[in-house]
């Protein structure tokens, strides 16, 4: 009887958890889906109105003066992409984290809350999210890209996706790969899962840290299709997604490598 009802509250647990996860992300791809439609609207492209959501001037399909109000808000925008894009790929640790702190209060013990490990974890990303809102910056500065965001010099694009196909072969990205895709064996090797916020915060920060060194070069691959590209944003997650999930991901991300290098070697030759 006490084993059923400790089921049936794991199993609310998770469905609270995964329903929190969800509208997250959810949320995020809402305002990314905005920022695109209001993009396609600046720059003259038919799309409907959504009244009571026009930003003018930050999102001119012209370059904006870097100003601090809209350098925050670029920021802004990298930052919520990240969550959106990142949030599926992290539901899997979040999860198991989520099971062991119901086992551990169910007995008695104190446990730091998952919501730790997801800050912790969206706390790196936020942090990646700086670096881009940077290499925007430098990107525009140097009119590598278009006001759209996407790489305006094909030499330019081919490089990156060579580099990004380049890194994908790399041991470091495989190390960080490992890592992303064995939840259980990363909290094991990294002292365990925590009772204190603060190592709970700390174990995130780690695991978010495994996930940019295993991603960075794919985020990279933005630059190249655009920034706000739905179906090319939309496309990049559900590759990061798999490469972490599915049997084989070391397979599917050197097959990745293989791909982007091969069309970059094309772009350069045509």
């Amino acid at each position: 009887m006490q084993g059923s009802r400790f089921e049936a509250a794991l199993k609310r647990d998770n469905l609270i958890v995964s329903f929190a996860l969800a509208t997250v992300a959810a949320l995020a791809w809402w305002y990314v889906l905005w920022l695109a439609h209001d993009m396609r609207a600046a720059s003259g492209a038919p799309s409907m109105d959504m009244p009571g959501m026009n930003m003018p001037g930050m999102l001119s399909p012209q370059f904006a003066a870097w100003t601090l109000p809209h350098a925050l808000f670029v920021f802004a925008m990298w930052a919520v992409m990240m969550v959106g894009m990142m949030t599926p790929s992290a539901a899997p640790m979040i999860l198991i984290y989520s099971q062991v702190a119901r086992q551990a209060v169910t007995l008695g013990m104190q446990f730091a809350s998952a919501g730790w490990f997801a800050a912790g974890y969206l706390a790196v990303w936020t942090g990646f999210a700086l670096a881009a809102t940077a290499a925007q910056y430098v990107l525009e500065r140097t009119a590598a890209i278009t006001p759209m965001l996407a790489s305006a010099n094909r030499s330019v694009g081919a490089g990156v996706l060579i580099l990004a196909g380049l890194y994908q072969w790399t041991p470091l990205k495989g190390a960080c790969l490992a890592q992303c895709r064995s939840p259980l064996h990363f909290v094991q090797q990294h002292g365990g899962f925590q009772s204190s916020p603060t190592g709970s915060l700390r174990l995130g920060i780690l695991h978010g840290a495994y996930c940019v060194g295993c991603c960075w070069a794919l985020m990279a691959l933005l630059f190249v299709g655009g920034v706000m590209n739905v179906l090319w944003i939309a496309a990049i997650a559900i590759l990061v997604l798999l490469e972490k999930v599915v049997p084989g991901g070391r397979v599917l991300a050197s097959a990745t490598g293989g791909v982007a290098i091969a069309v970059g070697i094309w772009m350069l030759m045509s």
